[in-house]
């Protein structure tokens, strides 16, 4: 399968095509392994996972480079956030497991957390690192084995992360993977018998056919799904300084990220200041040659990627909303390479299919409210629930209104990343939490052992 590089639009390598009966060999090993694994001690998967954490970090270069081709980051945005968020995902699983207590005894009943067994990891091409070490981390803390398929759109840093468990000294079968399409390998997994848990994180179209394909084995399946993020600015917010990290947030990796808060809903009499302000922080944004170190926005990952991001801002045009900034067709000056221009639009209807629907690219959509509760209204308003943001001078304020936002994150006045909170949808962003303890105890059976004593 051809992997292209999207900023020049390119084949830079070939990766096998992974059949039903690649799934089959690797899930094979890792049932062999897994009595094996599942028994070691605590502190021999710790120290496991500290010696891929330190390969991660050793190889932040050799990493930061292969995203970038395979998906076109900024090479700056890549050293400094895919390579190191991806890192810590390894350092908070081990840190976690040290402190993890497996069992405790209840009224003379002993309660139990086991190792659930193989697990499928199915992960997404716009993080690519970092969507695999928080699957894998946690599930081999927990005493799993696995089978991963990375996405075949961004498969090079997969198997540079292969390497890196090998080199760390992960005993064979604990980890395979296989590379491929969905159709071909996705499902296979999802409905192989020999599988006992399904982690995804992918389309909502994706996830539903994996749930629907794991149904007739049983198997938990967790989902990390879509999103159409809110960030509610409240009339008491600071716009000067929210607005600015609003639009970065949004457009943070290209805008292609599932909890990127694409809809700024701020106060109606506060409008014509915020596009303003949106304006002048998107139009300053440097998007080009990804291998440049003054670039900030690169490329798209890929064509179909671009092509949608095409058709919604289109859409955006055709419904009414107003353009406040960019719009349809490439950056001037690249007529090759999927770059699209950093848009905004205002005066954006709920309703509108741009405030609905899950765009994942550089597009934001500034939605007036009147009233709090006409916000809170507007924040709850999609099929989506995994993050939200509020903004507010007035904390008591901006908490009140964070417990009623419907979403499994809720970030008051642009916190710093915390690696331990749990992280998951409401609705049909998913279901199932990954990061920290919660995350560690998706890969965990729960046994009862009734007159233990």
């Amino acid at each position: 399968m051809p992997v292209v590089n999207p900023a020049t639009e390119q084949v830079i390598a070939e990766i096998a095509r992974g059949s039903a009966q690649d799934v089959d060999r690797a899930v094979d090993a890792a049932r062999a392994a897994f009595d094996a694994w599942s028994a070691t001690s605590v502190g021999f998967r710790a120290a496991i996972l500290e010696r891929i954490h330190q390969l991660i970090i050793d190889r932040t270069e050799m990493l930061a480079q292969a995203i970038s081709l395979e998906m076109g980051a900024a090479i700056g945005f890549a050293r400094a956030m895919q390579v190191p968020l991806a890192a810590e995902h390894v350092r908070v699983a081990c840190d976690v497991l040290k402190g993890y207590r497996f069992s405790r005894v209840e009224n003379g009943t002993a309660v139990v957390r086991e190792p659930i067994g193989v697990c499928g990891l199915i992960t997404p091409w716009n993080w690519p690192l970092y969507q695999i070490t928080a699957k894998v981390a946690p599930a081999l803390a927990a005493g799993c084995t696995v089978v991963l398929k990375p996405s075949e759109l961004s498969p090079l840093s997969a198997l540079l992360f292969a390497q890196i468990v090998y080199d760390a000294g992960l005993p064979p079968g604990v980890f395979n993977l296989v590379n491929g399409s969905g159709p071909d390998v996705g499902e296979a997994i999802a409905a192989h018998p020999d599988i006992d848990m399904i982690s995804i994180t992918g389309s909502n179209r994706a996830g539903a056919l994996v749930a629907q394909a794991a149904a007739q084995t049983v198997k938990r399946v967790t989902q990390e799904l879509g999103g159409k993020s809110a960030n509610v600015m409240l009339p008491d917010a600071d716009f000067a300084k929210a607005v600015p990290l609003g639009v970065m947030a949004a457009f943070r990796n290209v805008g292609q990220s599932c909890s990127a808060p694409t809809r700024m809903v701020v106060p109606r009499d506060r409008l014509a200041e915020i596009e303003a302000l949106a304006a002048t922080i998107a139009n300053a944004i440097v998007v080009g040659d990804p291998r440049s170190e003054h670039t900030v926005l690169g490329p798209l990952a890929n064509e179909a990627q671009f092509n949608r991001v095409q058709t919604m801002i289109d859409a955006g045009i055709r419904d009414g909303a107003k353009l406040v900034c960019g719009g349809p067709g490439r950056v001037p000056g690249f007529d090759q390479g999927f770059y699209a221009r950093p848009t905004i639009f205002s005066g954006v209807d709920p309703l509108m299919r741009i405030a609905q629907e899950e765009i994942f690219g550089p597009v934001l959509c500034i939605i007036p409210y009147d009233t709090v509760d006409d916000a809170v209204r507007i924040a709850n308003s999609t099929s989506y629930g995994l993050s939200a943001h509020v903004q507010a001078q007035d904390l008591d304020a901006a908490r009140a209104v964070a417990t009623r936002i419907r979403a499994g994150q809720v970030h008051i006045n642009h916190p710093a990343w915390d690696p331990y909170a749990p992280f998951g949808g409401y609705k049909r962003s998913g279901n199932g939490r990954e990061y920290g303890v919660h995350g560690l105890e998706e890969y965990f059976e729960t046994k009862a052992i009734i007159g233990f004593g």
